[in-house]
């Protein structure tokens, strides 16, 4: 069943990107994207590495700046406010290797008090880990399971997950990624996943993004794109970023 704690569906979209642009020097990691994400859908951020994926994740947390360009979440740009609202989850373990991961959940929750605690009890029991485990000692796909369990806890309006699969062993992919939809998101909030595991994670998707080279090169409904393709998300993948 899914958590109900959220505040009413938001009225204004969730993202609102016009005409962003990155630069890191020369090279533009964000070449003029236009995307309307509204709240409440789970989105598929699609394309290879080096494609802007990241990027455009931190800037729409609020860790990046943009060089040209809009950006609103909720309808405000990018700040204090926005980021008591969402939730980044990055590829990049940046976790106390000393810490155990009762120990993690008590310290992020120090900085954030819409952690639950007892939804973070049941998310460690669904994930297979243990209160007194310490992370030094955990498998990349168990710290994998860690960063779900912190990110789900929390009561925001956006989450934004960025390869969350990696590491993480094939059988147990589409099952995770089933209980994060169906058990663990709760009402109204939405999700916003970069991944390469097209296959495991399509079935999950309201609406995919493919980046290619920084610009959007396909956006639309996952379920209309099928239809009037006749092409999975794993075979567009192929089709339109190969």
């Amino acid at each position: 069943m899914m958590i109900s704690t959220m505040q009413e569906q938001n009225q204004e979209p969730a993202v609102q990107l016009n005409g962003l642009v990155k630069r890191y020097g020369l090279t533009r990691a964000l070449d003029g994207v236009d995307l309307t994400i509204e709240s409440g859908k789970v989105v598929g951020l699609l394309g290879q590495n080096g494609s802007g994926k990241t990027t455009m994740l931190k800037i729409i947390a609020g860790l990046r700046s943009p060089s040209a360009g809009t950006v609103k979440v909720f309808g405000m740009t990018p700040g204090v406010k926005t980021k008591q609202r969402v939730v980044f989850l990055p590829e990049v373990n940046a976790y106390y290797e000393w810490m155990t991961v009762d120990y993690l959940i008590d310290f992020v929750n120090s900085f954030y008090p819409d952690l639950s605690r007892e939804r973070a009890e049941v998310l460690k029991k669904f994930m297979g880990l243990k209160g007194e485990s310490k992370i030094g000692a955990l498998s990349k796909g168990q710290q994998a399971r860690l960063k779900l369990v912190v990110g789900l806890s929390r009561s925001a309006d956006l989450m934004l997950l960025d390869e969350p699969l990696a590491g993480i062993d094939p059988p147990s992919r589409a099952r995770i990624l089933q209980a994060l939809v169906g058990e663990f998101r709760q009402e109204h909030q939405t999700l916003i996943i970069s991944t390469h595991e097209v296959k495991e994670a399509e079935p999950i998707f309201d609406q995919v993004v493919f980046l290619r080279e920084g610009k959007v090169a396909l956006q639309g409904n996952a379920e209309a794109l099928r239809a009037s393709t006749g092409r999975s998300m794993e075979e567009l993948f192929e089709e339109v970023l190969e």
